[in-house]
């Protein structure tokens, strides 16, 4: 939530502007408002499995919220806010219809469910233990606690660290950072960093503004300042810029406890705390001043542009015919932006259209290398049924590698595109630009696992069964050839034949169905592979239509602004050609004191930006 000062010069901006019967630019400072009061700050805690991601989260708000065990493992995204009172809730959004990605806020509202659990009971839902395999289709779950970190909008989010960051929960997050403002990375001090870890940072400062290693457990591992110093030159060396904060949650529980302030301190949780005002919040509140201002200010200018225009034709009458001229070919130019041949438009949909074109390649020579690969491991691994659990482990985690790194490669596409529409649709740089709703929304959760189909069964007695049909024959054909020579049927030569015959019918048969176990896994990983890349590609689709979509509209209503006002002063100007020499002054005079009121807004609009942000209380 916003600082209340930048609310109020809000408030006040919408009091001035109501005499000017503007309903667009009274409509824009209301959809400023409401965003600033509804604005959080989302922080992701991300880590691979047990390393105390979720006693950290329970740490920062000094409250149980997050399941905490030996054998228990978070299997849920525990969303941790502000609230009056504590409660907990599990929420369900719905995509019977498949359409869940294309929503707008007020869709995926009405089809989220949200039912309301005791928190002593939300370990049975969000952990492995409770919830294996989240078999109860839980997509989130909420928790609120009144806290003074989280009064200023901060939510803290504890993710599944179940498989590790390579896996496809972990690839799964990486494809959801863009909607977060922060990353905390949270690594225990009993080794350095390992390569998932880094990639995993690597890819994460490319598309969130703050990311922020914590090294946790420092009480357990005497050596944990090596391990820091270590973890400190392997970000250094793969070039990330990320803080990295040494804490130890267990002293932070007995220091609140025992209400030590210098145990508090050796924690090292007032540094946390410090960045999580300081960096995430402070920038949080830096970007919201800096948006609001801007609403603010184009407000008062475009008003304060029909205003001057009225002034100037009210003092010269004799300009006014080169004044109404001038006008005339603002407004055409401010239709012309409107208009869907305007640069900015044609910039927009063929950087969508080049966008679309590129995803789908990149995404799809992604999953032909996987499928190339894992047919290769297929035919280099001999019988699939031997190693199938790894190997399905290993292509989902692939996929999901792939998929998250194609969304993120999308994100920063969207971005830049985003400021090439701004750079085309105002040339001086007077822009804003929208928020870009870049994240994916059930990605690979509705793509089933790779999967085969139950094999013949081929036991000891269908082994024997083979083996007698090959004996006999054998039996029967060496017999056979003895008879001519005085020998019975079943004689030495025989029975030897038969065993041979036999052991190679064994073995024919043995490498048939191992052969068709490989068809069978190539085909089911195809399928897999077939089915990822639908169900991405959709998404990645439906993704760039909501950023379409939103600049779009954006930029159309910045337009629809400029010729409304551009039409007012053009009114106005018309209208001053048959005033009187009275009520020409008289107007004059208004007009002076309305600029008055817009000039005293703008000097308090722009102290926002120099003032600096409130502290939050640890």
């Amino acid at each position: 939530m916003a600082p209340p000062t930048v609310v109020k010069v809000v408030d006040l901006a919408l009091e001035t502007i109501a005499r000017y019967d503007r309903a667009d630019l009274t409509s824009r400072l209301r959809q400023t408002r409401t965003r600033l009061l509804d604005g959080r700050v989302r922080v992701l805690v991300i880590g691979e499995f047990k390393q105390g991601k979720s006693q950290l989260v329970n740490a920062l708000v000094n409250a149980s919220v997050c399941p905490v065990d030996d054998d228990i493992a978070t299997s849920v995204p525990t969303v941790v806010r502000h609230g009056e009172k504590p409660k907990a809730a599990l929420v369900r959004v719905s995509d019977s219809d498949g359409t869940t990605a294309d929503l707008d806020d007020a869709a995926l509202e009405r089809r989220t469910e949200r039912v309301e659990v005791p928190i002593e009971k939300l370990v049975d839902h969000v952990s492995e233990a409770g919830n294996p395999g989240n078999r109860e289709k839980v997509t989130w779950a909420e928790v609120e606690v009144p806290r003074a970190l989280l009064a200023g909008g901060l939510e803290l989010v504890d993710t599944p660290g179940v498989g590790g960051l390579s896996s496809v929960h972990g690839s799964t997050t990486m494809a959801t950072l863009p909607s977060a403002d922060a990353v905390l990375l949270v690594s225990d001090a009993s080794q350095e960093y390992t390569g998932p870890e880094l990639e995993f940072l690597r890819q994460a400062g490319r598309v969130c503004p703050n990311v922020a290693c914590v090294l946790t457990k420092t009480d357990l591992y005497p050596e944990w300042r090596r391990i820091a110093e270590l973890d400190r030159k392997h970000l250094a060396a793969a070039g990330i810029e990320a803080e990295l904060i040494a804490v130890s949650s267990m002293l932070r529980w007995h220091a609140i406890q025992k209400k030590d302030r210098a145990l508090n301190v050796e924690s090292g949780f007032p540094n946390l705390i410090r960045y999580l005002r300081d960096r995430v919040s402070g920038r949080a509140d830096e970007i919201m001043r800096r948006s609001a201002s801007h609403d603010v200010l184009s407000v008062t200018e475009q008003l304060g542009s029909s205003l001057r225009t009225e002034q100037i034709a009210q003092q010269n009458p004799e300009r006014i015919q080169d004044l109404i001229k001038e006008l005339q070919e603002a407004q055409a130019r401010a239709n012309a932006l409107k208009e869907r041949s305007a640069r900015w438009q044609q910039t927009l949909n063929d950087g969508v259209a080049d966008l679309n074109a590129d995803i789908d390649y990149d995404l799809r020579d992604r999953m032909r290398e996987i499928a190339r690969r894992a047919e290769e491991e297929i035919d280099i691994g001999g019988d699939p049924n031997k190693m199938w659990d790894q190997f399905s482990a290993w292509v989902e985690q692939e996929a999901a590698a792939a998929a998250s790194s194609t969304f993120v490669w999308a994100t920063q596409r969207a971005r830049f595109l985003a400021t090439q529409v701004a750079d085309h649709f105002a040339a001086d740089g007077n822009k804003v630009l929208p928020a870009l709703r870049t994240d994916p929304a059930g990605l690979m959760n509705v793509v089933d696992g790779v999967d085969i189909t139950e094999s013949e069964k081929w036991g000891p007695g269908e082994k024997v069964l083979t083996g007698l049909r090959g004996g006999y024959i054998g039996v029967l054909m060496f017999g056979l050839l003895g008879t001519f020579i005085g020998m019975s049927i079943i004689n030495p030569f025989s029975v030897v034949a038969g065993l041979v015959l036999g052991g190679k019918a064994i073995s024919d048969e043995k490498k048939r169905q191992a052969s068709k176990r490989q068809n069978e896994a190539k085909m089911a990983t195809r399928r897999y592979i077939d089915d990822v890349t639908f169900q991405v590609s959709k998404d990645a689709r439906d993704m760039l239509r909501r950023v379409q979509r939103g600049l779009r509209d954006h930029f159309t209503g910045e337009a629809e602004e400029m010729n409304q006002s551009l039409r007012e002063s053009l009114q106005s100007a018309e209208k001053s050609m048959k005033t009187s020499t009275s009520d020409r002054e008289r107007r004059l005079s208004e007009i002076k004191a309305e600029l008055e009121r817009l000039a005293a807004l703008e000097k308090r609009v722009r102290t926002l930006l120099s003032a600096p942000p409130p502290e939050a209380v640890a």
